[in-house]
C-alpha cells in the first residue's frame, strides 16, 4: 500500500527505540497508530515534546472548552483532520451529534454558553490574524469570567493547534480511518 502522506514515514513493523515504544502506548491506549504519529515518525522527540506541550495545556482547561477552542482554530485552519478527531471526543463528552452540526455551520447559533462562544471566537481570531487582538478582546474574556491564565491557555491551544493542523495538512496526514463514519456524516461541514 503507498504511503497517503507527502514525505516518508515509518510504519509500525519498521518502528524502533523511542518510537516503537509510541506506536506501543499508542495501540494500547486507542487501538492503533493515528497519523498524526506517523506524520513525526521521523522526529519521535518532536512527537513526544508536542504531546507533552499539548498535555500540560489540556490539563488546565475544562475539557469541553479545550475542545470547542481547539475545533474552533481547526475549523478556521481548515484542517479537516483535527475537526474530525476534536468533533469526534466532544460527541463523546456530551455533544451530541445535532448540537456538533449546529457548531461546525455557526456555532454562535448551537446553544452553547456565551462564555463558550466568546473563546471560540476569540481562537478564531488568534488564527486569523492575532495581530488584531487588543486589551477590549482580553477585557471581554474577562467580563464572561475568564482568568488570565485560562485566556493563556485558551491561547495556547489555539496557537499550538496552529502547529499541528498546518504540519498534518501540510505533510497530508489525513483523518484516519475511525473517523470514516463521522466524516460521512459531517461531509457537507467539513473543510474540503
Amino acid at each position: 500500500m503507498q504511503n497517503p502522506m507527502f514525505i516518508q514515514t515509518i510504519s509500525e513493523a519498521e518502528a524502533e527505540g523511542k518510537l516503537r515504544t509510541i506506536y506501543e502506548g499508542d495501540i494500547q491506549s486507542m487501538g492503533y497508530v493515528p497519523n498524526h504519529a506517523k506524520v513525526f515518525s521521523l522526529r519521535p522527540d518532536v512527537l513526544e515534546a508536542w504531546r507533552a506541550f499539548q498535555g500540560s495545556i489540556r490539563k488546565n482547561l475544562r475539557l469541553r472548552r479545550y475542545e470547542l477552542v481547539t475545533l474552533a482554530s481547526a475549523m478556521t485552519l481548515k484542517c479537516r483532520y483535527c475537526c474530525l478527531a476534536h468533533g469526534s471526543i466532544l460527541l463523546k463528552n456530551g455533544i451530541s451529534n445535532d448540537q456538533l452540526r449546529k457548531i461546525l455551520a455557526d456555532f454562535r447559533d448551537a446553544g452553547l454558553e456565551p462564555a463558550e462562544v466568546a473563546i471560540m471566537e476569540f481562537a478564531q481570531k488568534i488564527i486569523r490574524d492575532a495581530s488584531v487582538i487588543t486589551r477590549s478582546d482580553i477585557a471581554a474574556l474577562r467580563s464572561l469570567g475568564l482568568e488570565d491564565v485560562e485566556i493563556l491557555d485558551i491561547t495556547l491551544t489555539a496557537t499550538m493547534r496552529s502547529f499541528a493542523s498546518k504540519t498534518f495538512d501540510a505533510l497530508g496526514a489525513g483523518p484516519d480511518p475511525v473517523y470514516a463514519d463521522l466524516e460521512r456524516e459531517l461531509a457537507d461541514l467539513l473543510p474540503a
